[in-house]
C-alpha cells in the first residue's frame, strides 16, 4: 500500500500558523473542585461501567496547593476516573477505544470545546496531546531553545495571549472532567534533515522539560496572572505523548522510560493487544480499512485526508461528503473487527482541524456516536487504558496477544480466559514471564 497510507506525512505544509483564539469570552472558575466547563455543561459519568467503581467526583477545596507561579495545583485525585478490576477467570474483556487529539489548543474554530461536549454527551474520555508553544506568546518565542534548531524556531508557530487564556480554560475543564492532558511537545519538527527523528534521548528530554515549563509558568509567560491556575500537577500528570510525525519513537522511548512515563503512542501497529517496550505500554497507532480502497492506512484523520486530497487540505468540495463518510465507515469497520473478534484496543487519533471543509471533525464525531454507546464498550483515555491493562494479569494480557487482528477467541472468552491449573513446581515460565526476564 501506498506510504502515505502507513506513517502520518509532514505537518509542515498543513499547519504553518499559530493557534489564533480572536476575543473570547473567559469562563472564571471561582472554585477548582467540581466546577464546570466553559460551556457551563457537567462532568461526564465515570466511564468505568461494569467492572469499574467511581473515584470521589473531585478533591475537598482545601487540598488546593499552588504551585510555582501559581500557573498549576495540587488538588488531589483527578474526578471522574475508573477503578478497574482485574478480569475474572473466563471474563470476556471490555472492548476499548481511544480517542485523541494532537497538539490540543483552542482558537477561534472552538473545535476543543465542541469535543469536551462530545465527550460528556457520549460518556468518552479522551486523551489530549498538548503543544507546548500553544502555551507560549509570540513575544516570548526565545524561551523555547528547540534541539538541533535555533532558540524561538517553531514548525507550527506560538500563541497569543487570548489563545493561551481560550486554551487554557479548555485544559482546565477536561481535565476535571476526566479527560487526560498529554504532551505533543513543542515545535512540531518533521522530516529526515531537521526533524525529530534526528534527536538523542537527551535531546528528547530536554524537549519533555520544555514543554512542562511552558504548562507551569503560563501565568508569568503571558501575563495572565489573574486566571485561575490549571487543577494538576504536570510532572505528575504527565505519562504519555505522540511524537510529531509518528518520527523519532526509539530514542524518544528511551527517554520517556528514564522520566517515568507509562505509554507511547508514537509507532504503526495492528489492531492487536499492547505489549510493553522499555516498561511503557505501547499504544501505538493502528492500521485500519479504508473502505472502497484495497489498502489500510493508519487510524488518524490526517492519514485519510493524504490518501483523499493529495498535496492539499482543501480538496474537491464535491468529495468532502464522501471522504469524510469513508473515514468514518473505515473506523466503524476497525470497531466492529475487534469488538466481535479479539477485542483489542482501537486507537484514534485526530487533530482539531477543518480540512477539507470540517468532513473529519464529522466522522469522528459520528464514530463516537456511533460506538462509545455500545454494550461493554469503553471510550477512555489513554492513561485509563494503562490503568486497566498494569491492573490485569500479565500472563492473561499476553494470552489475548495471540489472537490475530478480528480473531474471535475459539470455544469463546469463557472458555480461552479459563483459570488454568498452577504449574508444576520448578516448571519453566511461560508468556509474560518469560517476557519479563528478557
Amino acid at each position: 500500500m501506498p506510504a502515505a497510507g502507513r506513517r502520518t506525512a509532514v505537518h509542515k505544509a498543513v499547519r504553518k500558523r499559530a493557534l489564533a483564539a480572536g476575543a473570547l469570552a473567559v469562563a472564571l472558575i471561582t472554585g477548582l473542585a467540581g466546577c464546570s466547563g466553559s460551556d457551563g455543561g457537567s462532568p461526564s459519568a465515570s466511564p468505568g461501567g461494569a467492572g469499574a467503581k467511581k473515584a470521589p467526583a473531585a478533591a475537598p477545596p482545601n487540598a488546593v496547593r499552588l504551585i510555582g507561579d501559581g500557573s498549576t495545583a495540587s488538588t488531589g485525585a483527578q474526578p471522574h476516573q475508573p477503578v478497574w478490576q482485574r478480569l475474572k477467570p473466563g471474563e470476556t474483556p471490555p472492548q476499548f477505544v481511544v480517542f485523541s487529539w494532537d497538539g490540543a489548543g483552542e482558537d477561534s474554530q472552538k473545535l476543543f470545546s465542541h469535543f469536551r461536549s462530545v465527550g460528556r454527551k457520549y460518556d468518552a474520555s479522551m486523551t489530549y496531546f498538548l503543544s507546548g508553544v500553544y502555551l507560549l506568546p509570540e513575544e516570548k518565542r526565545k524561551l523555547y531553545d528547540p534541539p538541533q534548531h535555533n532558540a524561538g524556531r517553531s514548525d507550527i508557530g506560538f500563541n497569543d495571549v487570548e489563545g493561551i487564556r481560550a486554551t487554557v480554560r479548555e485544559l482546565r475543564a477536561a481535565w476535571l472532567e476526566g479527560n487526560e492532558i498529554g504532551t505533543h511537545f513543542n515545535g512540531h519538527f518533521c522530516g529526515k534533515e531537521s526533524g525529530v527523528g534526528n534527536w538523542s534521548p537527551e535531546e528528547w528530554k530536554s524537549e519533555i522539560n520544555q514543554a512542562k515549563s511552558f504548562v507551569k509558568n503560563w501565568k508569568t509567560n503571558a501575563g495572565l496572572r489573574a486566571e485561575q491556575p490549571l487543577p494538576f500537577d504536570y510532572d505528575k500528570e504527565l505519562v504519555g505523548a505522540r511524537t510529531p510525525c509518528l518520527e523519532g519513537r526509539t530514542n524518544f522511548v528511551q527517554a520517556a522510560a528514564q522520566m517515568g512515563f507509562r505509554y507511547d503512542t508514537s509507532g504503526v501497529n495492528d489492531q492487536i493487544w499492547p505489549k510493553k517496550d522499555l516498561g511503557l505500554w505501547d499504544l501505538s497507532m493502528q492500521l485500519v480499512p479504508v473502505p472502497g480502497r484495497a489498502f489500510q492506512t493508519l487510524s488518524m484523520d490526517y492519514n485519510f485526508l493524504v490518501n483523499q486530497s493529495p498535496g492539499t487540505t482543501q480538496g474537491d468540495p464535491s468529495q468532502h461528503a464522501y471522504w469524510g463518510d469513508q473515514m468514518r465507515d473505515g473506523l466503524v469497520q476497525a470497531f466492529e473487527r475487534s469488538y466481535r473478534g479479539n477485542r483489542a484496543p482501537l486507537i484514534i487519533g485526530n487533530h482539531f482541524e477543518s480540512w477539507n471543509g470540517g468532513t473529519y471533525m464529522r466522522a469522528i464525531e459520528e464514530t463516537i456516536a456511533t460506538v462509545c454507546v455500545q454494550k461493554d464498550v469503553k471510550c477512555v483515555s489513554f492513561r485509563q487504558l494503562a490503568d486497566w491493562l498494569d491492573a490485569q494479569d500479565p500472563d492473561v494480557v499476553a494470552k489475548m496477544r495471540t489472537l490475530k487482528v478480528g480473531e474471535a477467541p475459539q470455544g469463546g472468552w469463557q472458555s480461552f480466559l479459563a483459570a488454568q491449573p498452577p504449574a508444576p513446581a520448578g516448571a519453566p515460565a511461560t508468556g509474560a514471564k518469560q517476557a519479563e526476564r528478557r
